[in-house]
C-alpha cells in the first residue's frame, strides 16, 4: 500500500481513502470490504477517493409489507449491516427511514394512502451521499367494505342479497355457515346481486361480505336475513260455542309466530313448548258465519297464509220456543240448514229463522238439533231437548168409602204423562203414571160436593190448563137432599159458565182507542173471588182469550207523537229504531250549565199505584249513552236502579256495563259512582253504590237491584223470585224513595222493566181493593211509554202471579213481611232459592 513521490493533492485523498477504509473494514464482513478495495481506484479517480462506494453499498434484504388497513401499508426489511439509513421511493414521493438502533429489521407504516389500491415501492441503502441499488416492492391497501349490504327478496329457501360495488372492485366473498362464496360482479352495475338457494324455511341466517382486492379482505359487513316461514297445512276447529271459537293447528317452530285473523281482530299466538298452538276468539254472535286465516310470522316476513271458515254455535235454550202437546214452534236466530226433532221417529223442518214441528207425540221429550252444511262440511249448531205439553185427561168421580173417599177414574188419552196431578180442597195430590187409570182420596166427608181439578205432568211439564170438574161423595140416605144440592149447584155452575163466555166475547170483540185515556167498564178490577175463573176463560183454547186481548192493545198509545227522539243528534241514542219516548212523558235532563248540551235520553216517566211518575222506565244503557244515564239518575234524585237483564245474552249486548267493575271508583262526566257493597243471590244481586258529585261534592247512596234470572224476551221460570224480588223493591221504595223516581230499566225498557212495574201496581191492587185489572194497568202504562209489558207471555205471567198470590192466600204484605231482615242478611235471602 506505500507510495512514493506523491505530490500534496495525491497525499490528501489517501488519507480520505484511508480513513473511508477504516471505517468499512470496521462495518463489514472482509470478503466486502477486499471487493470494495480492489474497486478503489477507479472509484477514487471518479469521486477524489469516495465517489466509487455507491456501487458497492448493499441493498435491504427480506423486503416485505407486514401490515395493510384501507389507509395505509406498513413495510419492513432487514437491516443491512450496521447502517441506519435508508430511502423509500413509491409514487413520486421519497421517505428517508432512519432505523432503530438494537433492531435488526426496520418497520415503517406509509399513511394517508388510497383504499384498495396497489403502491410500488423501492427501497435504498444510503451512507452519507451515497445510496445502494434499489429493492422493489408492490403492496396494496386494504379494500373497502361494502355499503348497502341487504336482504332484497326471500323465499322459504332461498335469500337474495344486494350491494353496492366498491369502486372498481368486482370480486366479493360472502361467509355464511362455514360456506364460502366468491362472487365477481359486473362491470357495468352499480349494484352486485347475489341468490343464495337451498336454505331451510323460517331460519335465520348469518351473513358477511368481503370486498376482495389483491388477495386482501376487507374488515367485512355483517347482515342477519331469514327465509320465509312455511305455511300452515291444517287448521281446525277444537271447540265452538255461541260466543266464542277455538281454533289449532300442529307442526309448530317455537321460533315462528301467528296471526290469526277473524271477525275483524288482529290476534299474535306464540308457541309454548308443546307440538300444536291453539287460540281462541270471544265476543262473537251466536250462529254466524266467520272466514278466518292463519299466517306464519318470521323474523318479519309472512307466510302465504291459511284460510278457512267456521260457525258459531246456536244457544237453543234461549230460543223461545211455543209448545203444545202436538207442535213445536220457535225463531230462531243464526244460521242452519236444517232441524230435526227425533222421538222414537225424527220430524224435519227445513233451514230458515222459523223451526216449525207438527204431528208430535203428546207428553214425550223430543231431541231437536240444529244443523248448518256448507261446502260439504256439516256444523251441529246445538242439541235441545224439549218436552211437549202432555195429553189432556177427562175424569169422573165415583163413590167411595160410604162418602168418606172418593175414586177419581181417568181415561187414557194418546201420549205420555208421568204423573197426575188432583187438587181437591186446596190439597195437591201427585199420583206417578204406573198403568193405574184412578186413584183414591181420603179424608172427606158424605153428601157434599168438592171442586176436582186434575191435570196431567210429563217430568217437570205440566198443563196450564188443568179438568175442572165436580165431585159428589156418597150421600149415605139422604140422596134426595143431595140430589136436589147438586142440582142448584149444576144450576150455578152453568150460569157461571154462561156469564163468563158472554164476558169473554164481549172482551174479544170490543176494540179500544189507543189514546183513550179511560178503560173500558170491561176491565174494570175483578175481585180475587172471581179471578180464578176469569184466568181460566182466558188460557182456554190454548190461550185463545190471552191473546185476543193482548192483541187489543196493540194499538194503545201509538198515535202520540215522539218527534225529540228522531232528531239527528238524538237517533244514535236509541237502542232500538221501534222504542223511542213520546214527548210529552219523556225525562228530560238539565240543559241549564251547559250551552249546546242535550236534554235527551230514551226514558220516560211511568205511573205507578201511588204516583204519577213513580218510576222511570228506561233502555239499558249504551256506551255512548251512559254518561247521560248517570246524569239522569243524579238530577232525578234516584235513590234505587231496578236492572232486569243481563249485560249479556245468548252472545248479544243487552246493556252497557254502567257501574265499576271492582271497587275502584269511576267516572262518569259529573258524578264518581263507586260500589260500596255487593250480595250475591240466586236470583238477584244487590248492589250499593255511593255516587259523589265533582261540582258540589253531595253524595249520594243508590241502591242497585239486579234481577238476573229474566231471559230476554221471555219471562222467569217461576213467579215466586220475582214475587219477592218486587218486595224487596217496594220496601226501599217506601223506605228510601222520598218521592223519588225508582228508575226500572232492561235491555229496551218494556219488556221486563214492563212487567216488574205493573206487577208492583197489581199487588199493590190485590192488597189494598181486593181486586185486579192487568189489562188496565197495562193500558194505562202503554200511554206513557211504547210497548210496556212487550210480549203475549209476559202478559200471561202477570196473571199467573197474582193466580199464585191468591192460591197461596198471600197478600202483598205477606210477600216481603220479612224484607228489613231479609235486605240486611244475605243468608236470609239464600233461605228462598
Amino acid at each position: 500500500m506505500k507510495r512514493t513521490g506523491l505530490h500534496e493533492g495525491e497525499r490528501e485523498g489517501q488519507a480520505k481513502f484511508l480513513l473511508v477504509f477504516v471505517e468499512w473494514k470496521t462495518c463489514y464482513p472482509s470478503s466486502q470490504w477486499r471487493t470494495l478495495l480492489s474497486d478503489r481506484s477507479s472509484a477514487w479517480c471518479r469521486a477524489q477517493g469516495v465517489t466509487g462506494f455507491n456501487a458497492a453499498l448493499s441493498p435491504a434484504e427480506e423486503f416485505k409489507s407486514v401490515i395493510q388497513n384501507e389507509t395505509s401499508v406498513t413495510l419492513q426489511w432487514k437491516k443491512v449491516e450496521n447502517f441506519t439509513k435508508y430511502l423509500l421511493k413509491y409514487n413520486g414521493r421519497e421517505i428517508n427511514v432512519t432505523a432503530q438502533d438494537g433492531n435488526e429489521y426496520v418497520t415503517q407504516t406509509i399513511l394517508d394512502l388510497s383504499s384498495g389500491a396497489k403502491y410500488d415501492f423501492s427501497l435504498f441503502t444510503v451512507f452519507e451521499n451515497n445510496t445502494s441499488s434499489g429493492v422493489d416492492l408492490t403492496a396494496a391497501t386494504v379494500p373497502c367494505s361494502t355499503e348497502e349490504f341487504t336482504s332484497v327478496e326471500q323465499t322459504e329457501t332461498s335469500v337474495t342479497l344486494q350491494w353496492k360495488k366498491v369502486g372498481n372492485i368486482l370480486s366479493y366473498t360472502l361467509v355464511f355457515n362455514g360456506q364460502e362464496i366468491n362472487v365477481t360482479a359486473s362491470e357495468r352495475n352499480v349494484y352486485v346481486t347475489e341468490t343464495i338457494s337451498g336454505l331451510s324455511s323460517g331460519t335465520r341466517y348469518d351473513f358477511s361480505l368481503f370486498t376482495v382486492f389483491a388477495n386482501i379482505r376487507s374488515r367485512g359487513v355483517n347482515l342477519a336475513a331469514a327465509t320465509v316461514p312455511p305455511a300452515v297445512s291444517l287448521v281446525t276447529v277444537s271447540e265452538r260455542s255461541v260466543t266464542r271459537v277455538t281454533l289449532k293447528w300442529d307442526g309448530v317452530n317455537r321460533d315462528w309466530s301467528y296471526l290469526l285473523q277473524m271477525n275483524g281482530l288482529d290476534v299474535t299466538v306464540s308457541p309454548d313448548n308443546s307440538l300444536d298452538v291453539s287460540s281462541s276468539v270471544t265476543s262473537l254472535k251466536p250462529g254466524t258465519e266467520y272466514p278466518f286465516s292463519v299466517t306464519t310470522m318470521f323474523s318479519g316476513l309472512n307466510s302465504t297464509a291459511y284460510t278457512g271458515f267456521t260457525v258459531t254455535a246456536i244457544d237453543c235454550a234461549n230460543v223461545f220456543w211455543h209448545v203444545t202437546n202436538t207442535s213445536i214452534q220457535g225463531t230462531v236466530q243464526g244460521l242452519f240448514s236444517n232441524a230435526t226433532a227425533s222421538y222414537n221417529q225424527t220430524h224435519v223442518s227445513p233451514g230458515g229463522s222459523n223451526v216449525s214441528f207438527t204431528g208430535l207425540h203428546p207428553g214425550a221429550t223430543y231431541e231437536v238439533c240444529l244443523m248448518y252444511n256448507i261446502y260439504s262440511t256439516s256444523f251441529e249448531q246445538c242439541r235441545h231437548y224439549l218436552t211437549i205439553l202432555p195429553p189432556t185427561l177427562s175424569a169422573h168421580c165415583e163413590y167411595w168409602d160410604a162418602g168418606y173417599s172418593i175414586n177419581i177414574v181417568w181415561n187414557k188419552p194418546r201420549g205420555l204423562w208421568t204423573a197426575v196431578e188432583v187438587t181437591v180442597s186446596e190439597q195437591t195430590h201427585t199420583f206417578p203414571e204406573n198403568g193405574e187409570q184412578h186413584a183414591t182420596i181420603h179424608g172427606f166427608r158424605p153428601a157434599q160436593t168438592y171442586t176436582v181439578s186434575l191435570v196431567s205432568l210429563s217430568g217437570t211439564v205440566r198443563r196450564s190448563d188443568p179438568v175442572v170438574f165436580s165431585c159428589a161423595t156418597d150421600p149415605r140416605g139422604v140422596i134426595g137432599g143431595a140430589s136436589l144440592g147438586v142440582l142448584l149447584f149444576c144450576i150455578l155452575v152453568l150460569l157461571v159458565v154462561i156469564i163468563i163466555y158472554k164476558k169473554t166475547n164481549l172482551i174479544r170483540n170490543k176494540k179500544f182507542n189507543g189514546g183513550s185515556k179511560g178503560v173500558h167498564r170491561s176491565y174494570k178490577p175483578i175481585h180475587v173471588s172471581a179471578f180464578p175463573a176469569h184466568y181460566h176463560a182466558l188460557i182456554a183454547d190454548d190461550n185463545r182469550g190471552f191473546s185476543d186481548e193482548y192483541k187489543s192493545l196493540a194499538p194503545v198509545g201509538t198515535k202520540q207523537k215522539h218527534k225529540v227522539s228522531t232528531l239527528p243528534g238524538n237517533k244514535e241514542k236509541n237502542r232500538f229504531n221501534n222504542i223511542l219516548p213520546y214527548d210529552w212523558s219523556r225525562v228530560k235532563l238539565n240543559t241549564s250549565k251547559s250551552k249546546g248540551r242535550s236534554d235527551y235520553i230514551n226514558a220516560n216517566y211511568i205511573p205507578g199505584y201511588n204516583s204519577k211518575k213513580e218510576f222511570i222506565a228506561t233502555q239499558g244503557p249504551l256506551p255512548s249513552t251512559v254518561n247521560d244515564f248517570w246524569r239522569m239518575i243524579w238530577e232525578q234524585q234516584v235513590k234505587g236502579i231496578v236492572m232486569v237483564t243481563n249485560c249479556v245474552e245468548g252472545g248479544r249486548p243487552k246493556c252497557d256495563h254502567y257501574w265499576p267493575e271492582d271497587s275502584t271508583p269511576r267516572f262518569y262526566k259529573g258524578v264518581w259512582v263507586t260500589i260500596t257493597s255487593e250480595q250475591e243471590e240466586c236470583h238477584w244481586t244487590l248492589r250499593e253504590f255511593s255516587v259523589k258529585h265533582i261540582d258540589s261534592s253531595e253524595e249520594r247512596t243508590v241502591t242497585h237491584f239486579h234481577f238476573t234470572a229474566w231471559p230476554d224476551h221471555g219471562v222467569p221460570e217461576g213467579t215466586i223470585p220475582l214475587i219477592q224480588f218486587r218486595g224487596l223493591v217496594r220496601w226501599h221504595m217506601e223506605k228510601e224513595g222520598a218521592g223519588a223516581p225508582t228508575v226500572v230499566h232492561g235491555s229496551a225498557g218494556v219488556g221486563g222493566a214492563g212487567t216488574l212495574i205493573a206487577l208492583d201496581v197489581l199487588l199493590q191492587q190485590l192488597g189494598h181493593n181486593n181486586a185486579v185489572s192487568v189489562y188496565a194497568v197495562v193500558h194505562k202504562m202503554r200511554q206513557s211509554r211504547t210497548h210496556m209489558v212487550q210480549t203475549e207471555w209476559q202478559y200471561i205471567f202477570l196473571h199467573r202471579c197474582i193466580m199464585d198470590c191468591l192460591e197461596q192466600d198471600e197478600s202483598e204484605d205477606v210477600v216481603y213481611d220479612d224484607v228489613d231482615m231479609m235486605y240486611a242478611n244475605a243468608t236470609a235471602l239464600r233461605e228462598l232459592c
